[in-house]
Protein backbone atom coordinates (compact mmCIF):
# COMPACT_ATOMS: atom_id res chain seq x y z
CA UNK A 1 0.00 0.00 0.00
CA UNK A 2 1.29 3.77 -1.14
CA UNK A 3 1.07 6.43 1.43
CA UNK A 4 -1.49 7.76 -1.38
CA UNK A 5 -3.35 4.62 -0.15
CA UNK A 6 -2.49 5.04 3.35
CA UNK A 7 -3.51 8.66 3.37
CA UNK A 8 -6.53 7.88 1.42
CA UNK A 9 -7.58 5.08 3.80
CA UNK A 10 -7.55 7.28 6.87
CA UNK A 11 -10.04 9.40 5.57
CA UNK A 12 -12.66 6.83 4.86
CA UNK A 13 -13.04 5.21 8.44
CA UNK A 14 -16.74 6.93 8.28
CA UNK A 15 -15.90 9.52 10.97
CA UNK A 16 -13.58 13.16 10.49
CA UNK A 17 -10.27 12.35 10.64
CA UNK A 18 -7.76 14.10 13.47
CA UNK A 19 -4.48 15.32 12.24
CA UNK A 20 -2.24 16.73 15.21
CA UNK A 21 0.96 18.65 14.17
CA UNK A 22 4.28 18.09 16.38
CA UNK A 23 7.49 19.17 15.78
CA UNK A 24 10.28 17.13 15.19
CA UNK A 25 13.07 17.48 17.34
CA UNK A 26 11.46 19.92 19.79
CA UNK A 27 11.83 20.32 22.82
CA UNK A 28 14.72 17.74 22.33
CA UNK A 29 14.92 14.60 19.71
CA UNK A 30 13.60 11.79 22.56
CA UNK A 31 10.98 14.16 23.73
CA UNK A 32 9.80 14.63 20.37
CA UNK A 33 9.29 11.21 19.57
CA UNK A 34 7.25 11.04 23.03
CA UNK A 35 5.15 13.38 21.80
CA UNK A 36 3.97 11.78 18.38
CA UNK A 37 3.74 8.79 20.18
CA UNK A 38 1.11 9.79 22.49
CA UNK A 39 -1.12 11.82 19.68
CA UNK A 40 -0.70 8.55 17.90
CA UNK A 41 -2.30 6.61 21.04
CA UNK A 42 -4.70 10.03 21.95
CA UNK A 43 -6.53 8.54 18.47
CA UNK A 44 -4.98 10.41 15.70
CA UNK A 45 -5.61 9.60 12.23
CA UNK A 46 -2.79 11.19 10.48
CA UNK A 47 0.03 12.87 12.14
CA UNK A 48 1.66 16.18 10.70
CA UNK A 49 5.47 16.09 11.24
CA UNK A 50 7.00 19.26 11.07
CA UNK A 51 10.66 20.30 10.07
CA UNK A 52 11.93 23.18 11.40
CA UNK A 53 13.26 25.89 9.29
CA UNK A 54 14.72 29.02 9.68
CA UNK A 55 11.90 31.13 7.92
CA UNK A 56 8.95 29.48 8.77
CA UNK A 57 6.92 31.74 6.45
CA UNK A 58 3.21 29.97 7.47
CA UNK A 59 3.88 29.34 11.35
CA UNK A 60 3.18 32.06 14.12
CA UNK A 61 5.16 32.79 17.19
CA UNK A 62 4.11 28.99 18.93
CA UNK A 63 5.59 26.92 16.25
CA UNK A 64 8.18 29.60 15.00
CA UNK A 65 9.82 29.05 18.57
CA UNK A 66 9.66 25.57 18.94
CA UNK A 67 11.68 25.06 15.30
CA UNK A 68 13.70 27.41 16.53
CA UNK A 69 14.37 25.84 19.32
CA UNK A 70 14.63 22.70 17.34
CA UNK A 71 17.05 24.05 15.25
CA UNK A 72 19.09 25.56 18.08
CA UNK A 73 18.94 21.37 19.01
CA UNK A 74 20.81 20.49 15.77
CA UNK A 75 17.61 18.80 13.82
CA UNK A 76 18.11 18.46 10.12
CA UNK A 77 16.13 17.23 7.34
CA UNK A 78 17.92 13.92 7.31
CA UNK A 79 17.23 13.87 11.19
CA UNK A 80 13.45 14.23 10.93
CA UNK A 81 13.83 11.38 7.94
CA UNK A 82 15.62 9.29 11.04
CA UNK A 83 13.58 10.22 13.25
CA UNK A 84 10.04 9.11 11.54
CA UNK A 85 11.88 5.85 10.50
CA UNK A 86 12.36 5.01 14.23
CA UNK A 87 8.55 6.47 15.10
CA UNK A 88 7.74 3.21 12.71
CA UNK A 89 10.21 0.68 14.97
CA UNK A 90 8.62 1.90 17.52
CA UNK A 91 5.30 0.50 16.28
CA UNK A 92 4.04 4.24 15.38
CA UNK A 93 1.95 2.97 12.37
CA UNK A 94 -0.16 6.27 11.94
CA UNK A 95 -0.18 7.82 8.52
CA UNK A 96 2.41 10.64 8.56
CA UNK A 97 2.75 13.57 6.69
CA UNK A 98 6.31 15.74 6.51
CA UNK A 99 5.34 19.65 6.91
CA UNK A 100 8.48 21.44 5.60
CA UNK A 101 9.85 24.38 3.38
CA UNK A 102 11.45 23.66 -0.01
CA UNK A 103 14.52 24.66 0.65
CA UNK A 104 15.86 22.18 2.63
CA UNK A 105 14.60 19.51 0.29
CA UNK A 106 16.33 21.21 -2.67
CA UNK A 107 19.75 21.44 -0.41
CA UNK A 108 18.97 17.47 0.37
CA UNK A 109 17.93 16.35 -3.35
CA UNK A 110 14.42 16.08 -4.02
CA UNK A 111 14.95 12.85 -5.58
CA UNK A 112 17.14 11.15 -3.20
CA UNK A 113 14.69 13.11 -0.32
CA UNK A 114 11.79 11.45 -1.23
CA UNK A 115 13.12 8.39 -2.15
CA UNK A 116 14.59 8.05 1.68
CA UNK A 117 11.08 9.70 2.88
CA UNK A 118 9.68 6.68 1.52
CA UNK A 119 11.55 3.86 2.73
CA UNK A 120 11.23 5.28 5.99
CA UNK A 121 7.51 5.37 6.48
CA UNK A 122 6.60 9.17 5.16
CA UNK A 123 3.47 9.15 3.48
CA UNK A 124 3.27 12.65 2.28
CA UNK A 125 4.67 16.03 2.39
CA UNK A 126 3.25 19.66 3.05
CA UNK A 127 5.55 22.28 1.52
CA UNK A 128 3.72 25.38 2.23
CA UNK A 129 6.13 27.90 0.20
CA UNK A 130 5.93 25.32 -3.05
CA UNK A 131 2.91 26.76 -5.31
CA UNK A 132 1.69 24.35 -7.43
CA UNK A 133 2.99 25.68 -10.59
CA UNK A 134 6.61 25.09 -9.44
CA UNK A 135 5.99 21.73 -8.07
CA UNK A 136 6.16 19.30 -10.69
CA UNK A 137 9.90 17.42 -10.16
CA UNK A 138 8.83 17.44 -6.30
CA UNK A 139 5.73 15.97 -7.62
CA UNK A 140 7.28 13.33 -10.04
CA UNK A 141 9.30 12.43 -7.40
CA UNK A 142 6.24 11.69 -4.96
CA UNK A 143 4.48 9.88 -7.40
CA UNK A 144 7.33 7.53 -8.31
CA UNK A 145 7.24 6.68 -4.89
CA UNK A 146 3.49 6.64 -4.33
CA UNK A 147 3.94 9.65 -1.92
CA UNK A 148 1.08 12.45 -1.30
CA UNK A 149 2.31 15.90 -2.29
CA UNK A 150 -0.36 18.18 -0.72
CA UNK A 151 -1.24 21.50 -1.15
CA UNK A 152 -2.67 24.59 0.39
CA UNK A 153 -6.00 26.57 -0.26
CA UNK A 154 -6.48 29.78 1.93
CA UNK A 155 -9.62 31.94 1.97
CA UNK A 156 -8.94 34.21 -0.68
CA UNK A 157 -7.67 31.56 -3.20
CA UNK A 158 -9.49 32.73 -6.33
CA UNK A 159 -11.65 30.32 -8.35
CA UNK A 160 -8.53 29.52 -10.69
CA UNK A 161 -6.50 28.87 -7.87
CA UNK A 162 -8.74 26.43 -6.42
CA UNK A 163 -9.19 24.45 -9.55
CA UNK A 164 -5.58 23.82 -10.26
CA UNK A 165 -5.07 23.32 -6.69
CA UNK A 166 -7.95 20.40 -6.43
CA UNK A 167 -6.04 18.94 -9.80
CA UNK A 168 -2.41 18.94 -8.23
CA UNK A 169 -2.96 18.01 -4.81
CA UNK A 170 -3.07 14.47 -3.46
CA UNK A 171 -4.81 12.49 -0.35
CA UNK A 172 -5.96 15.41 0.63
CA UNK A 173 -6.85 19.34 0.32
CA UNK A 174 -4.97 21.36 2.74
CA UNK A 175 -7.65 24.30 3.94
CA UNK A 176 -6.31 27.07 5.74
CA UNK A 177 -9.27 28.16 7.88
CA UNK A 178 -8.26 31.96 8.12
CA UNK A 179 -5.60 34.74 6.36
CA UNK A 180 -2.71 34.76 8.97
CA UNK A 181 -0.76 32.39 10.22
CA UNK A 182 -0.55 29.47 12.46
CA UNK A 183 -2.09 29.46 15.77
CA UNK A 184 -5.06 28.91 18.25
CA UNK A 185 -7.71 31.63 18.11
CA UNK A 186 -11.13 32.47 20.40
CA UNK A 187 -13.85 31.96 17.40
CA UNK A 188 -13.79 29.49 14.27
CA UNK A 189 -13.71 32.51 11.56
CA UNK A 190 -17.44 33.34 10.17
CA UNK A 191 -16.44 32.84 6.41
CA UNK A 192 -15.42 29.56 7.14
CA UNK A 193 -18.57 27.11 5.51
CA UNK A 194 -18.49 29.90 2.44
CA UNK A 195 -14.53 29.47 2.10
CA UNK A 196 -15.11 25.34 2.20
CA UNK A 197 -18.65 25.53 0.11
CA UNK A 198 -15.80 27.24 -2.46
CA UNK A 199 -14.07 24.28 -2.66
CA UNK A 200 -16.38 21.57 -2.43
CA UNK A 201 -18.21 22.55 -5.05
CA UNK A 202 -14.96 21.63 -6.87
CA UNK A 203 -13.87 18.62 -5.75
CA UNK A 204 -14.92 15.70 -4.07
CA UNK A 205 -11.63 15.10 -2.49
CA UNK A 206 -11.26 14.80 1.05
CA UNK A 207 -11.12 18.82 2.52
CA UNK A 208 -8.78 18.93 6.04
CA UNK A 209 -9.05 22.86 7.86
CA UNK A 210 -6.07 23.77 10.21
CA UNK A 211 -5.06 26.88 11.36
CA UNK A 212 -6.58 28.74 14.23
CA UNK A 213 -8.22 25.38 16.15
CA UNK A 214 -7.50 24.79 20.04
CA UNK A 215 -10.15 23.20 21.60
CA UNK A 216 -12.63 20.45 21.20
CA UNK A 217 -15.42 22.95 20.36
CA UNK A 218 -13.94 24.31 17.60
CA UNK A 219 -12.70 21.15 16.63
CA UNK A 220 -16.30 20.11 16.62
CA UNK A 221 -17.21 23.43 14.49
CA UNK A 222 -15.06 22.76 11.73
CA UNK A 223 -15.71 18.85 11.67
CA UNK A 224 -19.38 20.13 10.91
CA UNK A 225 -17.56 21.56 7.80
CA UNK A 226 -15.02 19.12 6.39
CA UNK A 227 -12.94 15.63 6.31
CA UNK A 228 -10.52 16.41 8.59
CA UNK A 229 -9.20 18.85 11.44
CA UNK A 230 -5.87 19.64 11.76
CA UNK A 231 -4.32 20.79 15.08
CA UNK A 232 -1.07 22.75 15.75
CA UNK A 233 -0.05 25.27 18.11
CA UNK A 234 -2.38 24.31 21.16
CA UNK A 235 -0.63 20.86 21.11
CA UNK A 236 3.15 22.38 20.45
CA UNK A 237 2.32 24.86 23.36
CA UNK A 238 1.67 22.04 25.33
CA UNK A 239 4.56 19.86 24.04
CA UNK A 240 7.52 21.00 26.33
CA UNK A 241 5.20 21.69 29.27
CA UNK A 242 3.23 18.69 30.22
CA UNK A 243 3.16 15.36 28.25
CA UNK A 244 -0.21 14.78 30.11
CA UNK A 245 -1.80 17.69 29.60
CA UNK A 246 -1.05 17.54 26.12
CA UNK A 247 -2.57 13.97 25.52
CA UNK A 248 -5.75 15.10 27.13
CA UNK A 249 -5.97 17.90 24.73
CA UNK A 250 -5.51 15.77 22.00
CA UNK A 251 -8.35 12.92 23.62
CA UNK A 252 -10.57 16.16 23.77
CA UNK A 253 -10.07 17.14 20.51
CA UNK A 254 -10.58 13.77 19.24
CA UNK A 255 -14.00 13.49 20.81
CA UNK A 256 -14.82 16.78 19.63
CA UNK A 257 -14.03 15.60 15.71
CA UNK A 258 -16.39 12.74 16.74
CA UNK A 259 -15.50 8.93 16.26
Amino acid sequence: MTGIDRITKAFSKGHVAFMPYAVLGYPDRQASLAVVQTLAEAGADLLELGVPFSDPLADGPTIQAATQKSLENGTTLKDCLAMTGELRQRGVNTPALLMGYINPIMAFGIAPFVAEAATVGVDGLIVPDLPPEEADELADACAKHGVALVFLLAPTSTAERIQLVVEKSQGFIYLVSLTGVTGARRDVPPDLADFVARVRAQTDKPLAIGFGIGNGEQARQVSQLANGVIVGSALVKLAAESLDNMRALAMELRAGVGK
